[in-house]
């Protein structure tokens, strides 16, 4: 059953300033509410340091058909959201239409991209099969040992720093409030800050991220961090400029993605269940530039302008939590590797939810009351 309230007006209070928190804000702002974000770091967190891919069929994992469901549904409203965005902001926010090529550079994990085809095909995605040569005729700076690949082009990419730094201007433009002091707890219509200040409101939007889960018990135990380290690389003169096409790699069975921006790329992802361990590693960095060497020889010659670590928000199914935790305090929370994607859909789902409106079917499936039927069903021992 879908947890449902009558329509909301009035004082709206976004705890967690990323990408979702700021998007929600915006568009709860242009909807007539007076919103205030709460955060104390807003446009950081893992918005800052994501990749910046909107690439449901890329990210698509067999098992998690939901998940595909929802990021394809989100990726069709993307246009017009950066549409509105740069109209309310005067700002582009990066979004880039050339497509994602995914490669692999041995057997073992071309029969990966292989498995990918065709449970794309089996969903009623195509995808265009390459040669290592007609891999390297789209992009001539991939290395020799790049054997095959995937031509992906309905999988985008976006500048998440533009991004951010457009959202924000959007938001102070419609007059919305920023507060950074930090958040204890969150209840019905109340957010209670670390110093023991309170503010109320009529409703508050928990869009924290990973840290989520800290701050309500119907999201505790349910959201948790899984850590990512990403690198930025500057393109120096004499460089060959980075690949038009965001590539998706497989290295030896290990992930890694090449974004372009203007000036370079952006390289990840290692991925850890570490907790919130901000530390970022020599082991990973060293994997991460070995593997990209390796497809893109020519980042060699790139400058390593930046390592970072960043909390992406794992759920136990990979689909967000958006929707009624209880009277007053919705959830859009829990995106993992697909906040900048999810970001124009959640947003739109949070305004509908506010009105008293059903939620389209994608985003219908990551109620959160499903975590609380499978606790009820495991303490009563329901039938499985």
């Amino acid at each position: 059953m879908v947890m449902s309230f009558a329509g909301v007006s009035g004082r709206l209070t976004v705890v967690g300033g990323g990408v979702i928190g700021l998007s929600v804000a915006w568009r709860a702002a242009v909807a007539g509410y007076a919103v205030e974000v709460l955060d104390p770091d807003p446009g950081g967190g893992a918005s800052w340091v994501a990749g910046g891919m909107l690439a449901p069929l890329t990210e698509a994992w067999p098992g998690e058909e939901p998940v595909l469901a929802l990021g394809l549904a989100a990726q069709v409203g993307w246009p017009s959201y950066a549409d509105r965005l740069r109209a309310d902001s005067g700002m582009s926010p990066g979004l880039r239409a050339e497509g994602t090529l995914a490669v692999a550079l041995d057997r073992a994990d071309a029969e990966v991209l292989d498995a990918l085809a065709g449970h794309l095909a089996g969903a009623g995605r195509q995808v265009t099969r390459l040669t290592g040569r007609e891999v390297r005729a789209l992009e001539p700076s991939l290395g020799p040992s790049v054997r095959s690949g995937l031509s992906v082009p309905q999988d985008v990419s976006v500048d998440n720093r533009a991004l951010l730094a457009a959202l924000r201007v959007a938001c102070e433009w419609h007059g919305v409030g920023f507060d950074i002091r930090p958040v204890a707890r969150v209840s019905a219509g109340r957010v209670e800050f670390t110093d023991q200040s309170i503010v109320d409101c009529d409703v508050v939007v928990i869009t924290a991220g990973a840290w989520s889960g800290e701050l309500h018990p119907a999201l505790r135990g349910v959201i948790r961090p899984v850590k990512g380290e990403i690198l930025r690389l500057r393109a120096r003169p004499g460089a060959l400029p980075p690949p038009t096409r965001t590539v998706r790699a497989l290295v030896r069975g290990r992930p890694a993605y090449l974004v372009p921006r203007d000036d370079g790329l952006v390289l990840g992802a290692t991925e850890y269940e570490a907790g919130f361990d901000q530390d970022v590693t020599v082991g990973g960095v060293r994997d991460l530039l070995a593997d990209a060497e390796l497809v893109l020889p020519g980042v060699a010659e790139y400058a390593l302008a930046e390592c970072a670590a960043g909390f992406r928000a794992g759920s136990p199914d990979n689909l967000p939590l958006v929707g009624w935790l209880e009277p007053g305090v919705l959830a859009a929370t829990g995106h993992h590797r697909n906040g900048l994607l999810l970001a124009p859909i959640t947003a739109d789902a949070v305004l509908d939810l506010l009105a008293g409106r059903p939620v389209c079917e994608e985003i219908a499936a990551a109620d959160p009351e499903r975590f609380a039927q499978r606790a009820t069903t495991t303490r009563t021992g329901g039938a499985g």
